[in-house]
């Protein structure tokens, strides 16, 4: 029972999601924590296919500033004023401020596909996806703007 009680705290601390969800996919992959998080991934990835078509008119503005010489402004949007105001959210959006910044180009298709830069092992999408599954709603990027000192 140790060993499947270290393999769930690590896969929440890793992906944030629900005890139960861990225990099932541990279960399924028969104690495997990669196996366990591939089938969470997957089951993720599954529900924000769901939420796709879902109309996302809330959401938030972040800004975010890079030594006073770099800056972004991100516009994401759910579909709740409550996912909104929640705390994750607007962690989300200031993550996603943050990758605006540090991207030289003005395509959402590029910020979606670019690797993170708290983790590189995963990209925007992964993170979206990640979040969706979690919160529950569909979450969208819908425009953002970087802005440099002198250009």
């Amino acid at each position: 029972m140790a060993i499947a009680t270290e393999g769930i705290k690590e896969i929440r601390d890793l992906t944030g999601a629900g005890v139960l969800d861990i225990k099932e996919a541990l279960d399924a992959a028969s104690g495997d924590v990669e196996k366990a998080l591939k089938a969470l991934k997957a089951k993720g990835a599954k529900i924000a296919a769901k939420k796709a078509g879902r109309a996302t008119s809330q959401g938030i503005v972040e800004v975010y500033a890079h030594m006073d010489r770099i800056g972004a402004m991100v516009e994401v949007n759910c579909e709740t004023d409550f996912v909104a105001r929640n705390p994750e959210f607007k962690e989300l959006a200031h993550d996603l401020a943050l990758q605006a910044a540090s991207l030289d180009s003005d395509s959402i298709d590029d910020l979606i596909k670019m690797p993170l830069v708290k983790d590189p092992s995963k990209t925007v999408s992964d993170l979206l996806t990640e979040k969706i599954a979690k919160l529950g709603e569909n979450i969208k990027v819908r425009r953002f703007q970087r802005f440099v000192l002198g250009e």
